[in-house]
């Protein structure tokens, strides 16, 4: 990744324990960040400067006790990026990733911390560079694209995808394996419909 790198990260949802942001602030303290934070009951926002920007991250707290970093966010610091990026593998995050190289866009949909689809943006044009699972025709994502209703399906199969994660961190809680399975079942057939939702 270059120097003058701008990384937008779109659509980004990571977990975490209390335990585990402890040690992210540790990691970025060492890598020589500096960096403050703040809490209240809902959210803990973590801001680490980079040069003469402030990246602001914020972790909202769920009824688990657990984190969730989720939103839009532009990184311009390439070690942030870097770190960014590997975190989303290590959390078996979800985002969309759009990074600018030579003249072209790349975007990345990351889910479940696997790089589902790559394409490659130049001016009007767009090339799947790579595509996991089944690739939808041209003329099935211009339908998709010309309604609504798109939209609203995404939505849901999120707030789905959310449930039930909820759902399994519970069941992973209690030990009950025969609901953590129905849990991972339920979570791959979201996220092949996600993956044919998604760009």
């Amino acid at each position: 990744m270059n120097k003058g790198c701008e990384v937008e990260y779109c659509n980004l949802e990571l977990r975490f324990s209390r335990r585990h942001i402890h040690n992210l602030i540790k990691d970025l303290i060492s890598e020589g960040y500096s960096l403050y934070w703040s809490e209240d009951e809902s959210y803990l926002v973590l801001s680490v400067r980079t040069g003469r920007k402030l990246v602001k991250l914020r972790f909202q707290q769920l009824r688990t006790g657990h984190y969730k970093l989720a939103g839009d966010y532009v990184i311009r610091d390439a070690k942030l990026a870097e770190w960014l990026e590997k975190l989303i593998g290590s959390t078996r995050g979800h985002a969309i990733v759009k990074r600018v190289k030579d003249h072209h866009i790349l975007v990345e949909n990351i889910l479940f911390g696997e790089v589902i689809r790559l394409v490659e943006v130049t001016g009007f044009k767009q090339r799947v560079i790579y595509q996991k699972g089944p690739v939808l025709s041209a003329q099935e994502m211009e339908d998709m694209y010309a309604s609504n209703e798109g939209e609203t399906r995404l939505l849901l199969l999120k707030m789905e995808v959310d449930d039930e994660l909820e759902k399994l961190f519970t069941a992973m809680t209690d030990g009950d394996k025969a609901k953590i399975g129905n849990c991972h079942e339920r979570l791959q057939t979201l996220s092949h419909q996600l993956l044919m939702m998604e760009v």
